[in-house]
């Protein structure tokens, strides 16, 4: 499993790299706002969140949607627990709405192939991604998540993700722990997503 997720971290770094994407100077209007710790799905242990990065994470983020999210005009927050379940918040301010518009679809159709994507990637391991529905929050979210397992090891990992816009701005918000899709807290994450969406602006 080891070798599985540092597979994982490998494809979420390259996930959060520059994107070809032109962008704008930074506005002089207030930064997005991000989740506080509070804020996550609840968990047995408390949440702890880092400061807010410029940039993308050198770690943790998007899978299977390399070169997507650009570096500039993006920032990102860590959170994690003491029982190895962590996330992560990234947003972006796009140079204009229809380029808003573009990165959502873009982040959207690669989540949803992400499962076949790895499993092609990484032989022996069983990979599904599934589609769970359109948030009415501003401009919309979307929610999926990515159930992973390697028979040979017998651990599996479960991750939740999201995709929300409002106007310019367009955040990603990822969940991760141990375990099956029916170990995750489905319905608290929409709640984190609509949150992490109204707070933006």
């Amino acid at each position: 499993m080891n070798k599985l997720r540092t597979a994982l971290a490998t494809a979420a770094a390259a996930a959060l790299g520059l994107a070809a994407l032109a962008t704008a100077p930074a506005q002089a209007a207030a930064q997005p706002a991000f989740l506080a710790a509070s804020q996550m799905p609840p968990s047995s242990t408390p949440w702890t969140a880092t400061q807010v990065f410029t940039g993308v994470p050198e770690n943790g983020g998007v899978l299977c949607a390399p070169y997507k999210i650009p570096a500039q005009n993006t920032r990102y927050r860590e959170f994690s627990t003491e029982l190895d379940t962590n996330a992560v918040q990234v947003t972006t301010v796009a140079p204009t709405e229809a380029d808003a518009v573009k990165l959502v679809d873009t982040l959207r159709g690669a989540l949803a192939g992400c499962g076949p994507l790895l499993e092609q990637q990484n032989p022996g391991l069983q990979a599904v991604s599934a589609s769970h529905g359109k948030l009415a929050v501003e401009e919309g979210a979307w929610v999926y998540s990515l159930d992973t397992a390697d028979p040979q090891i017998g651990i599996s990992d479960i991750h939740l993700f999201s995709v929300g816009r409002d106007g310019r701005t367009v955040t990603l918000v990822r969940w991760g722990q141990m375990g099956d899709l029916e170990d995750a807290p489905l319905t608290a994450f929409r709640t984190t997503t609509k949150t992490a969406v109204n707070n933006l602006h």
